[in-house]
């Protein structure tokens, strides 16, 4: 090529890149899969898409993002959707959940999966370590399995006289119930509380449930966290209010709906750094050298109008911990 007729296409090249929009070239489109646990979760669903368009990923412009919503009620539905957003071959999957990584990892270990809220990823057999994950999955702890012992603590200090506590959860939706329960009741003896299992595995069984409880004297109930206790929240809050039964709860939705106390972390948080790490995997990262992150930061929720009803008194200690008081 002769010097004149390259100085003219480097030229061209220029005043091309100088039109606009042409320098800033939309990405090319990725496709996200989403499997959530239950309808009720579009608070969290929505922390993660807003978190992604913070970071340059908008739906419809340079992200495809395809939503399937189990069904607590239906545990194959997990399944089913788990196999059709796999089927669409995304670049990577959202997983809600204990089940939905469940359901998703049966079904891929080659698509990388972020998971938001699942409790034991490494006795659950997703990872191989928090360190190093290892496989195609990583992603982020609900709570830490101390944490049943802690909400024993917690219950203790705001209903004292309750000497048998039931863990109210359903089987399939937590079949991890052991990796808060364990703690729940080793503390069980120190706090001279009789440490019980509730299983309900059907929202017709809530109230027999919640009112065989209550029929014992110095009774209390705490709800471990699971898709199912999450999806009827307003029952089981509901329940507790009615039958009296001092509650503890893992997150501030059961306190805000009028439950007594909850203690933990912010689950809309956890969507939120799922995104962070779907942005560092659609730009070239690696699930398996991501390492799973446990909650920094926990919050203590006292609803007292709830505790009014009960005809509890907060001590004053415990107040002046609480991140949010409910008046």
């Amino acid at each position: 090529m002769r010097r004149r007729e390259l100085v003219a296409l480097i030229s061209g090249v220029a005043t091309a890149c100088a039109l606009p929009g042409y320098a800033q070239q939309p990405r090319a489109m990725r496709r996200v899969g989403v499997l959530m646990g239950y309808p009720e979760a579009q608070s969290e669903f929505a922390s993660f898409v807003q978190e992604l368009q913070k970071l340059g990923w908008v739906d419809g412009r340079n992200l495809r993002i395809d939503t399937r919503w189990g069904i607590p009620a239906d545990p194959d539905s997990m399944h089913r959707f788990a196999r059709e957003l796999v089927a669409l071959q995304p670049d990577l999957i959202l997983s809600q959940s204990t089940p939905t990584t469940a359901a998703l990892l049966q079904e891929t270990r080659i698509i990388p999966i972020v998971f938001a809220i699942v409790a034991d990823p490494v006795g659950s057999g997703f990872v191989a370590s928090l360190a190093r994950p290892g496989g195609n999955a990583t992603g982020f702890v609900v709570t830490e399995g101390s944490l049943g012992g802690k909400w024993l603590e917690l219950l203790k200090e705001i209903a004292p006289r309750s000497t048998r506590v039931a863990a109210l959860f359903n089987p399939a939706m937590a079949p991890y119930a052991d990796y808060w329960l364990n703690s729940f009741k080793l503390a069980a003896p120190s706090f001279t509380v009789e440490a019980i299992r509730a299983p309900v595995h059907d929202v017709s069984e809530l109230e027999s449930v919640i009112a065989a409880q209550a029929r014992e004297p110095n009774s209390g109930l705490f709800v471990l966290p699971d898709a199912f206790t999450f999806a009827y929240r307003v029952e089981i809050v509901s329940l507790a209010v009615r039958y009296r039964l001092p509650a503890v709860y893992a997150f501030r939705f059961f306190t805000e709906l009028g439950g007594l106390l909850s203690y933990g972390n912010d689950l809309n948080e956890n969507f939120r750094l799922a995104a962070t790490y779907a942005d560092r995997i659609l730009k070239g990262e690696k699930p398996s050298e991501l390492p799973v992150q446990a909650p920094v930061k926990l919050e203590l929720v006292i609803n007292l109008k709830a505790a009014t009803g009960l005809g509890l008194t907060v001590p004053p200690t415990l107040l002046g911990l609480a991140d949010k008081v409910i008046e």
